[in-house]
């Protein structure tokens, strides 16, 4: 580009040819604001320097910006192809929002186009993306763009807009977060809408300038829409969401979460004209009441399967509502609904409309109480998960009411349920007899070990995965008793259970018949290398996953009785366990021919001197976990990386 200043040591001007050039067009239009600085002059060579200032700057406007936008307007829409357009739209960020204003509809089609003979063959798209060259009547919208953070501005936007537009149409778009300087606003969503009617996915997550225009311009153009994710948009209100659900008849999900603005209204007008809603998510709306709610569910009813209420102003009615209308609904989630009694649970179930109902997940619920829960049971005929999640007034007599009437129940998940105790645990193994599969306790802290006399209970048959995580009090003396009810387990998970020993573990481990596919014994911080070896021998066979992290007890004689027995085994992380380089000499000298993930992580002992052992194992293995072992020297580590580079190695600390 020419110089359009010279300074020399005389502190004068000096010109340099014409300034009038399409460089120097394009540099005055990319920037809003140019601040040019020079120094005070001795003498200047014309003798009007305000004259010339003016008479240099109107030589330099190129012919085409002196058109006003209507006429470039008229000129983008009848640009042959999106070549062009992409070429054009890289002048300035002015014709690039220009452009992104043109609707699809807009664009003047030639009769080669209008055939489907005007292919797109430019590589140089505005988003610097390589997608397959299509037609520009072949806007099926299978492209996906994300932008997040700083990247999440008005200018990518429309970028995304032109570029997509004949390139295959944009189907998905999600914008999550926005820049802090020059976020995305309505108007980078209305380019969106006018250069891509082909969206059928827009998730907005955290874009507080964005509000109702952008949403009306997306009711205005995009007829396609079936998915729409609002989560934090403070600035959206009822019109936007109506507008788009009137619009726009083929939705079939919607999220709405954290949005302020948003109300009853929003939720009677998707009901009203989504005939195809199957799934609604509303969380954390304040607006949002019983009204609303209501109103969705009597008139979405027909094919509404997923429903999550969370954080919502709704009584005791709207509870009432989905049990009778929700014919449809296969998965249900309820949470923090602090205005909802136990009298709405109870009327949840006795509606005996949740006939179809196969996934429920409680949480924060404080009217999920015995006679409730035992309701639900009853009423919900096909329940085949349950989930309970910080309901502190559920107890054993609630869970084993539970268990005898649900009909269908195949996995049960009990979260910070504090009233649940040892005997809820017995009970409910003892009375699922053939239909339970899955079995979760997880910081319950209500269990306690109590020495009891062994009662006579059935086994559970059925039970395949028992997990009993992080619950403090549940002991050895527990175990023993849990252990015979359950002879078919092939999944166990015991992490963070630090007062169970060898004792207690050993009678589940003979009662298994079929053997053990996956065992957690993480955290479990009194086990021996008795209960290893034991565990080794009785399903070597069959286990494929074990996993000993914390287990600060167990030395290299268990990684050896894993090497002479466990086949099969694929992953095994013995990670801060007492491992030494002979342990990993014995397991590299076993029989896993399969082992594909070993973690050695926080195991001090193992040097330098493990580095053949782990090369013989590296011939299988696909993940190698060495961080904080630091007896292994940077060398020897590069080494590894060098032989093992089919191996992902995280190593450091």
């Amino acid at each position: 580009m020419p110089a359009l200043v010279n300074y020399r040591g005389d502190d004068e001007f000096y010109s340099a040819g014409s300034a009038c050039s399409a460089d120097s067009a394009l540099f005055f239009s990319i920037g809003s604001n140019v601040d040019v600085y020079g120094p005070s002059r001795k003498r200047a060579r014309i003798s009007s320097p305000f004259a010339f200032e003016s008479q240099m700057f109107e030589e330099q406007k190129s012919s085409i910006e002196i058109l006003p936008d209507e006429c470039l307007f008229e000129i983008f829409r009848h640009l042959p192809g999106g070549q062009e357009r992409s070429a054009a739209a890289c002048v300035s960020k002015h014709w690039l929002m220009l452009l992104s204003s043109v609707r699809n509809t807009e664009i003047y089609r030639s009769e080669s186009t209008q055939t489907g003979q005007d292919v797109c063959k430019s590589k140089q798209d505005v988003e610097m993306t390589t997608v397959d060259e299509t037609s520009e009547d072949d806007c099926e919208g299978y492209l996906t763009r994300c932008v997040e953070g700083k990247k999440a501005t008005d200018l990518r936007l429309a970028a995304i807009a032109v570029g997509t537009a004949t390139r295959g149409g944009l189907g998905k778009l999600s914008i999550r977060g926005s820049n802090s300087v020059r976020g995305v606003t309505d108007l980078g969503i209305s380019a969106i809408a006018h250069g891509c009617p082909s969206l059928r996915v827009l998730s907005l997550w955290n874009v507080p300038f964005v509000g109702d225009e952008g949403l009306l311009k997306i009711a205005r153009e995009c007829h396609l829409l079936e998915k729409l994710d609002l989560t934090e948009c403070p600035s959206i209100s009822n019109k936007g969401l109506v507008a788009i659900a009137e619009k726009c008849p083929n939705l079939t999900a919607v999220t709405i979460e954290s949005c302020r603005k948003i109300g009853n209204e929003s939720l009677q007008a998707i009901g009203r004209c989504c005939p195809n809603l199957q799934s609604i998510t509303i969380k954390n709306c304040p607006l949002v009441g019983d009204q609303g709610v209501a109103s969705l569910l009597s008139s979405a009813s027909a094919v509404l399967s997923k429903v999550r209420i969370q954080a919502l102003n709704v009584t005791d009615f709207s509870l009432a509502v989905i049990g009778h209308y929700g014919k449809a609904i296969t998965n249900l989630v309820l949470g923090g609904l602090q205005n909802v009694s136990q009298k709405g649970f109870w009327a949840l179930g006795s509606a005996k409309g949740l006939q179809s109902l196969e996934s429920l997940l409680i949480t924060s619920c404080r009217g999920t109480t015995d006679v409730s829960l035992e309701a639900i049971g009853k009423g919900c005929p096909n329940l085949k998960q349950m989930s309970l999640k910080k309901c502190c007034f559920v107890s054993d007599n609630g869970l084993v009411a539970f268990v005898k009437v649900a009909e269908s129940l195949k996995s049960l998940h009990l979260e910070e349920c504090n009233r649940i105790t040892q005997f809820g645990i017995l009970g409910a193994l003892s009375n699922c007899i053939s239909k339970l599969k899955s079995l979760a306790f997880v910081k319950c802290m209500g269990i306690k070990d109590l020495a009891l006399e062994t009662p006579v209970l059935t086994p559970c048959e059925s039970l395949r995965s028992l997990i009993i995580q992080n619950c403090l009090g549940f002991g050895s003396a527990s175990l023993a008793i849990v252990g015979k009810l359950c002879p078919q387990l092939h999944h166990l998970d015991l992490s963070g259970l630090c007062a169970i020993t060898d004792d207690g573990l050993l009678p589940l481990l003979e009662s298994c018949k079929d053997g053990l596919v996956k065992v957690n014994l993480s955290d479990c911080l009194n086990l021996t290398d008795k209960v290893i070896a034991a565990l080794a021998r009785l399903h070597g066979e069959t286990l494929e996953v074990l996993n000993l992290e914390g287990c600060r007890k167990l030395t290299d004689a268990s990684l050896a009785a894993i090497a002479d027995n466990c086949s099969l085994l694929s992953d095994l992380d013995v990670s801060k366990c007492s491992i030494s380089d002979a342990g990993v000499a014995a397991l590299s000298r076993g029989v896993q021919h399969n082992l594909q993930i070993l973690s050695l992580s926080g195991c001090s002992n193992v040097s330098n001197k493990s580095m053949l052992s782990l090369g013989k194992l590296g011939q299988t293995l696909v993940g190698l976990n060495i961080q904080q072992c630091n007896s292994i020297s940077s060398s020897a580590i590069e080494l590894l990386l060098e032989n093992l580079w089919r191996c992902d190695i995280l190593y450091g600390v």
